[in-house]
């Protein structure tokens, strides 16, 4: 495969892409206050790739690439992991786009009140 085709923009673009973002983008760096309370922010990260190009032949024996490639990323804050005195609580900063992401978003807030419920009995 020569080394100016579609692919090899589009893995160079991911490349460049993959050096950008890590793991630390969406899990941050712990927030230590004085009162003990740890603030780590938890992010949406979303990639999109786009690339495409042709070989145009010539009356020689070289043959001529054309092409294009774009990558685009967003890093969306969607909550904050808080933690004190060996508890962890997730509070979500987003709005909600629908019901089947409100329900998903709930099942934290409901486990902790189910393990609420079962350390009083």
């Amino acid at each position: 495969m020569k080394e100016t085709s579609a692919a090899g923009m589009l893995g160079t673009t991911i490349e460049k892409i993959k050096d950008m973002i890590d793991v630390s983008t969406i899990i941050g760096d712990p927030v230590y206050t004085e009162s003990g309370l740890t603030i780590i922010p938890v992010s949406k990260v979303t990639y999109g790739f786009a690339s495409g190009g042709t070989d145009f032949p010539t009356k020689g024996n070289k043959e001529l690439f054309g092409g294009a490639g774009g990558a685009g990323v967003t890093i969306t804050p969607v909550a904050f992991l808080l933690i004190q005195n060996g508890q962890v609580t997730l509070k979500h900063i987003t709005a909600y786009d629908n019901a089947a992401e409100r329900m998903v978003n709930l099942v934290p807030e409901m486990f902790d009140k189910v393990t609420g419920l079962i350390k009083k009995d």
